[in-house]
């Protein structure tokens, strides 16, 4: 386990998580938030891919498995109080949302409503018709 004391240094909420930001290591651009584990961490780590933790299927969730659109990160960076991870990642296929936008943070506020602000790159039906 000694091998492993990185992953005490980090402050886990009490479910076991830690929220993790990927932001693209070109632009800056953030492209998405989701949850890690101790072992979707270790994973990511491992590999050199990043691997969250799924909290609706409740499964590690190894991003781009059935998109092939994986995230080979460049760098793991951890905040000033240990409880969030920013990870400098290379988006493959250009494509981090399920919706098949660049960014999951697709939609701005903007007089009141959310307004869409970037473009379906991609066909989600098209993505994800090999993976069923």
């Amino acid at each position: 386990m000694s091998h492993q004391t990185w992953l005490d240094e980090i402050k886990w909420t009490d479910d076991g998580l830690v929220p993790a930001i990927a932001q693209d290591a070109k632009t800056g651009k953030v492209m998405m938030f989701a949850w890690m584990n101790r072992d979707s961490l270790a994973e990511t780590v491992e590999t050199g891919y990043a691997v969250y933790w799924s909290r609706s299927r409740q499964k590690l969730w190894r991003k781009g498995e059935a998109s092939g659109h994986q995230q080979l990160v460049k760098s793991i960076n951890i905040d000033c109080d240990a409880d969030v991870i920013l990870m400098k990642i290379e988006q493959q296929g250009g494509i981090a949302c399920h919706t098949g936008r660049e960014s999951c943070f697709y939609r701005r506020f903007q007089d009141g409503v959310w307004e869409t602000v970037e473009p379906v790159l991609k066909d989600p039906a098209e993505i994800y018709a090999n993976s069923k």
